[in-house]
């Protein structure tokens, strides 16, 4: 082939990539985005709530972190079993009923009476959510080459903290503005009003997901599904050369693990700090539910910052590793120093610097699994990874409010979390991958 020619052949290929993926991040990529938004604010209103709801139910700090813990519990459960359904049957029809069932169950949770019930619940809801986020993950690699991941990662896990930037104000305001119809709390109105857009959703969900390219898209042409699916299989055929496609395989992979092991030390720090912050903001004093629901919000912009800037700038040079591991050094080492600020100002913009690089993690991270997984082991794989390290989602918020119950001081406890994420930089370190192929230069 002339240079002339193939210069024409690689201009026309990346028209048609710009194409498919401005089309993909606005009808794929966006849609999943709000989906996540809904699904996070369900899995942490709990820490606005118990501003009051602890006083009502006359739950102590210890046991609000249990239970706000102990929905991990139930996701682990059931993380794995739900991602190969989803391998199997498609993500339309589980996803849907993911979205159904935890909606029903979080308006649910405004009628729990006490400690138990308030653990049964919580676990269930976890029960519930399992597979969502990690079935996502893996949708998206039904959808988009490996260069482009991150970014739709990152696109995705930007919900994660644009939820509580959207969400903090608005459960401030349900709780300030007292609804008291037909007998029930504030508190338990958080959980209804922001539990039925799930099972609203839940049903579009069906209708709008469309499984894989390879079934009709009315929003792909055919030249442009036919690229699609050709660069996508060259990619599949690329990993299964070198990495592992079959699930029983999976467990065998030491990276597997170290993997799990980064990402639970990291969810350490990102749901003690998501489910303890309300309250942390609260202890300042002179703050109202809505004040305290904005200043809340605050951090959350600042992570939502460092999830695309660092996710692009590892799409552009292809690199995981460092980019992972910087990011997670930095949250740790800020939100240490956020735990003996001098002053409340200083100390909620160590926590933000924090939140920056705790949060840039989520977007990187799982670009490194897809490298060496495929097929039903990245189905199992992702399922694994998310599943496990959700132990780091229940031991951290537990952790803060055993260490506030103890020491009556929120200090220790943000210096037990600034731990994780460091650990996790470090681990990061031992983890052998690859650059991804065809890094934007």
């Amino acid at each position: 082939m002339s240079s002339v020619a193939l210069d024409a052949s690689i201009a026309g290929g990346d028209a048609i990539r710009k194409r498919v993926l401005g089309k993909l991040r606005w009808r794929i990529v966006l849609y999943c985005f709000i989906l996540f938004i809904i699904n996070y604010l369900d899995r942490v209103n709990v820490g606005f709530a118990a501003i009051h709801m602890n006083k009502d139910l006359g739950l102590s700090a210890t046991a609000y972190g249990l239970g706000a813990g102990i929905f991990f519990i139930g996701y682990i459960a059931f993380e794995i079993p739900s991602n190969m359904i989803m391998h199997k049957v498609g993500p339309k029809i589980w996803i849907a009923r993911i979205m159904v069932t935890w909606g029903l169950l979080s308006c649910g949770m405004a009628f729990i009476q006490g400690e138990t019930s308030f653990y049964v619940m919580r676990f269930l809801l976890g029960l519930a959510e399992a597979g969502f986020v990690p079935g996502i993950l893996l949708y998206l690699t039904y959808w988009f080459p490996a260069r482009d991941r991150a970014k739709a990662t990152a696109g995705f896990m930007t919900a994660t903290v644009l939820s509580t930037v959207i969400g903090a104000p608005i459960s401030g305001f349900i709780l300030s503005s007292n609804p008291t119809w037909f007998g029930f709390a504030p508190w338990q109105w958080l959980f209804i009003l922001e539990g039925l857009p799930a099972v609203i959703l839940g049903v579009v969900t069906f209708f709008y997901l469309v499984d894989r390219p390879q079934q009709d898209t009315r929003w792909l042409d055919a030249a442009e599904r036919s690229w699609l699916i050709a660069e996508l299989d060259r990619e599949n055929r690329q990993v299964a050369t070198v990495g592992t496609h079959d699930f029983s395989a999976i467990f065998r992979d030491y990276r597997l693990w170290l993997l799990t092991l980064i990402y639970m030390f990291n969810a350490m720090a990102v749901y003690g700090v998501v489910l303890w912050l309300p309250q942390i903001v609260r202890s300042i004093g002179g703050l109202t539910e809505l004040q305290t629901g904005f200043v809340t919000a605050i951090p959350f912009v600042f992570a939502a910052i460092g999830l695309v800037l660092v996710s692009r700038n590892s799409d552009r040079t292809g690199e995981r590793k460092w980019h992972t591991a910087f990011s997670a050094l930095m949250g740790g080492v800020f939100l240490a120093a956020s735990a003996v600020a001098p002053t409340p100002l200083t100390g909620l913009l160590l926590l933000s610097a924090a939140a920056f690089g705790v949060w840039a993690v989520l977007g990187v991270f799982w670009s490194l699994p897809t490298q060496f997984l495929t097929g039903a082991a990245a189905a199992g794989g992702l399922a694994a990874i998310n599943g496990f390290a959700q132990i780091g989602g229940f031991a951290g918020p537990y952790l803060v409010g055993w260490i506030k119950d103890t020491t009556q001081s929120f200090t220790p406890a943000l210096l037990t979390l600034a731990a994780g994420p460091i650990i996790a930089a470090v681990l990061c370190l031992a983890i052998q991958v690859k650059r991804t192929p065809d890094a934007q230069r």
